[in-house]
């Protein structure tokens, strides 16, 4: 991966002073696809948060996708090339394109994208195609939703 990602994860001891726990970098990396890597940067089980002096790092966690009553936080790297995988998740997804370009394909649409814009994705199928030279990255938090519903 051409990238390590710094975390900082802040919380209270048990003083209730707020302090640095994890500082860190280039953790929990892995890829699901040719072209691709993903770093997993923190995830939740529960929505809304509930804050515990026990809290361990769940940024550790390999997580496929979503997290059902959770949320996911993950920086992607698409190279040129990325292997084509069309799918959906039951999230409402917000993305924003930290470096690079991308087309995202939707059913019948192909939208691109660079540095800078932001995406909110509700549980619509979806691809990721990188069709220029440099790579992009985009950080993603994902957030469970109660899946599919009807729109107009």
């Amino acid at each position: 991966m051409a990238f390590k990602i710094r975390r900082v994860d802040t919380r209270h001891d048990i003083t209730r002073k707020a302090v640095v726990k994890i500082d860190d970098a280039g953790l929990n990396q892995g890829t699901t696809r040719n072209n691709m890597a993903a770093q997993t940067i923190w995830t939740t089980d529960d929505l809304p948060v509930e804050f515990r002096q026990d809290d361990l790092d769940t940024g550790a966690r390999n997580v496929v996708a979503t997290i059902k009553n959770g949320s996911v936080f993950r920086v992607v790297e698409f190279r040129p090339g990325v292997e084509r995988r069309t799918h959906r998740t039951d999230s409402i997804d917000y993305a924003m394109v930290m470096s690079g370009e991308i087309d995202l394909e939707l059913d019948d649409e192909r939208v691109h994208l660079k540095a800078g814009d932001v995406l909110v994705q509700r549980g619509t199928m979806h691809n990721w195609v990188n069709n220029g030279t440099e790579p992009c990255v985009i950080a993603f938090v994902l957030i469970s939703s109660l899946g599919e519903t009807a729109t107009g």
